[in-house]
């Protein structure tokens, strides 16, 4: 199963957006996976369901410092490796879905805000394998 088909997976469960792109990734990278869903939680619905930004965003970001994130405060080439990757990957989503705030990504869709979700998911996903290198 691809990594785009286990978050999805991990979404239809019934956790949340950001849930399910970091618990998918991160899982890989040596945090276990009921870890990963508590951390994740509180990004969910846009920063705590404030529909502020979208949970698939700040889920990708945190898989990016989990990766590349300093773990010393001189370390200046960690820091700016992450900043690089959030700010690409922040481009690309945002040149795919015009904004990656929660409230604009479903503003005017009057259905349920989980049917539109899959598709940024699912972008969340592929950009973070073209960041990382990630098996697909």
């Amino acid at each position: 199963m691809s990594k785009v088909q286990e978050a999805l997976e991990c979404f239809k469960e019934g956790f949340s957006c950001s849930q399910a792109v970091f618990a998918t990734y991160a899982k890989d990278l040596g945090l276990d996976y009921e870890t990963s869903l508590k951390l994740s939680q509180a990004f969910g619905g846009g920063m705590g369901g404030m529909k502020r930004e979208c949970g698939v965003v700040t889920g990708a970001y945190m898989i990016i410092s989990l990766i590349h994130g300093r773990t010393r405060a001189e370390d200046a080439e960690a820091r700016l490796k992450t900043f690089e990757l959030v700010k690409d990957f922040y481009e690309r989503f945002n040149k795919v879905h015009h904004s990656t705030v929660c409230g604009e990504l479903l503003e005017g869709y009057s259905g349920n805000p989980h049917d539109l979700c899959g598709k940024y998911i699912e972008t969340s996903c592929h950009i973070l394998e073209e960041l990382l290198d990630f098996e697909a």
